[in-house]
């Protein structure tokens, strides 16, 4: 944005570890935060600077400035402002050090609205609060852990995970939501709408900064460079790979930039694989999150091969019923792999799997392998999303 005046206190910081996360199984455990993300990406851009420069100097003439490139190398002191900082310090969302610099130099933060978006952001988590406290004391995680659980009969173990999953994903809406009205209200990560931000990557276009505060006020803001959670999309998308990306959403563009990217491999879903392992890492060594994440990929291959093979040759009517089953698959497959997500260990996770016959694995190879011979394509990450996006009317998603 520009600039040179600083938001009064931007550069305080807490004396605690940088993005401190809660851990143990506590029902608010949040999982791991991006502070390790922060200096990687700090990394690149400082690598991204040098290698402008170089061009620069084997040119010899100067360029104006390049979107989203820092103005020189932060110093050690900047360095752990930007590590330590307490917008995002226990939930994030993640954020780039450009992202940060801007937020300090934003010439005219009085100009930058905050109530109102985030009024309009927080309106839904009270509601999903409730949810999760109803959700998880009438369907408490403990009991699948339980030899009672599984005298249950095979409906009732099914079903258990549906609401296990959606406690989840409540529990998630509130923290992320929160995380981002900290930031809203710091007016951390707003641009205006012509700069296209990209949740996690900031601005896409270059907008030069207003020169009045006048101007800066006639602007229209948003927040997209810090959005974490589409609850919306996240819900209603009709796609296993499409509900990723509107899932922790700053660290998804992380994922993307820095892991995907510079996979040993060029298959969409080898790539996927290789990225779904390292996020595992990251969440931590326990085998439930390396027994979700590493299903995904066979998730990802299943629906690209079946839908290549399949939708296309439907009518209008036959395409919508398809989407519709599709979701419901893909909402399944979500409660399938979060149960290995909460319940951590080896044997608790492969013990409730075995109790459904590992329905969701035999679902998925079943539909790769008839995808394979209906000789379907494999799914690629360029390729453009299928008409019906998602399945709720427009008007209810939330701003």
């Amino acid at each position: 944005m520009g600039g040179s005046s600083c938001r009064p206190g931007a550069h305080l910081v807490h004396l605690w570890p940088p993005h401190f996360a809660f851990s143990g199984h506590h029902p608010w455990n949040l999982g791991p935060h991006p502070g390790p993300a922060l200096l990687v990406s700090l990394a690149s851009e400082v690598q991204d600077l040098h290698l402008a420069q170089r061009k620069e100097m084997a040119s010899g003439f100067s360029k104006g400035p390049s979107l989203g490139l820092l103005p020189d190398v932060p110093s050690l002191m900047e360095t752990l402002s930007y590590s330590y900082c307490y917008v995002g310090i226990m939930t994030g969302p993640f954020f780039r050090y450009r992202t940060y610099l801007d937020w300090l130099e934003q010439p005219f933060p009085g100009a930058v609205p905050s109530l109102r978006p985030l009024l309009r952001r927080a309106w839904p988590a009270p509601l999903f609060g409730l949810l999760f406290l109803l959700s998880s004391h009438l369907f408490p995680l403990e009991a699948v852990r339980e030899d009672a659980f599984y005298a249950r009969p095979l409906p009732a173990r099914l079903f258990y995970m549906v609401p296990v999953f959606f406690a989840f994903r409540m529990r998630f809406y509130v923290a992320w939501i929160a995380a981002e009205c900290g930031c809203i209200a710091a007016g951390f990560g707003a641009y205006p709408v012509a700069a296209k931000a990209r949740a996690g990557g900031g601005p896409t276009l270059q907008c030069p900064p207003p020169s009045s505060p006048e101007k800066a006020a006639s602007l229209e803001y948003d927040y997209e460079t810090i959005r974490n959670i589409d609850c919306y999309g996240t819900d209603f998308c009709v796609r296993v790979r499409d509900g990723m990306r509107y899932w922790n959403m700053t660290v998804q563009w992380w994922l993307a930039q820095y892991i995907y990217k510079s996979a040993p491999a060029r298959s969409y879903v080898l790539r996927s694989a290789w990225t779904m392992l390292l996020s595992a890492y990251w969440h931590g060594l326990h085998p439930g999150y390396y027994l979700s994440f590493l299903t995904i990929p066979l998730c990802l291959a299943a629906e690209g091969r079946l839908e290549s093979a399949l939708r296309g040759r439907l009518s209008p009517g036959g395409q919508k019923a398809w989407d519709w089953v599709h979701w419901f698959l893909k909402m399944r497959a979500y409660d399938y792999m979060c149960m290995g997500f909460v319940l951590l260990s080896l044997g608790d996770t492969l013990r409730y799997w075995a109790s459904v016959y590992f329905c969701v694995h035999v679902l998925a190879a079943v539909a790769l392998g008839l995808g394979l011979a209906l000789g379907g394509g494999g799914p690629s990450r360029r390729k453009t999303a299928p008409p019906a996006a998602s399945l709720a009317p427009e008007k209810l998603r939330e701003e």
